[in-house]
């Protein structure tokens, strides 16, 4: 079976870089309904930078207004699912360095039960080639 790569939006908020707001954050989206297809924590400073991967982002919109929020503008990257094997992501990062695509930053996990999950970035600029290159859904 072929991975699969589909163009997702996310956003981002920041929180304090101490314990307890990732679970806070964490919780009050749970309690609003938001399914996260991804996410991916980085510290910023002080503070962390939250990328959130919503399942829908109108959802996730709405629950962080109720929330008081600050979610940044939409932002675009590439969620990749597809069977775990010696150089999963060697096929993406090939294509896209072919084509000229340089990748800003790459998480890959196997995810168990022979399947492994990325969430990769490129420049705003290159989105729309490398999902062409890629054959993005």
């Amino acid at each position: 079976m072929a991975d699969v790569i589909r163009k997702v939006d996310y956003w981002y908020v920041t929180v304090p870089h101490k314990p307890g707001e990732g679970a806070r954050l964490l919780e009050t989206l749970h309690a609003e309904g938001v399914n996260l297809r991804a996410l991916h924590v980085f510290p910023s400073g002080r503070r962390a930078q939250v990328d959130l991967v919503p399942e829908d982002g109108a959802k996730l919109k709405a629950a962080a207004r109720k929330a008081g929020l600050d979610l940044s503008e939409r932002k675009r990257a590439f969620l990749v699912e597809g069977e775990d094997r010696i150089g999963a992501a060697a096929g993406i990062t090939r294509k896209l360095g072919t084509a000229g695509i340089n990748i800003i930053a790459l998480d890959a996990v196997a995810a168990g039960a022979g399947r492994y999950g990325a969430l990769f970035w490129v420049s705003p600029d290159d989105y729309n080639q490398a999902a062409k290159v890629l054959g993005a859904v």
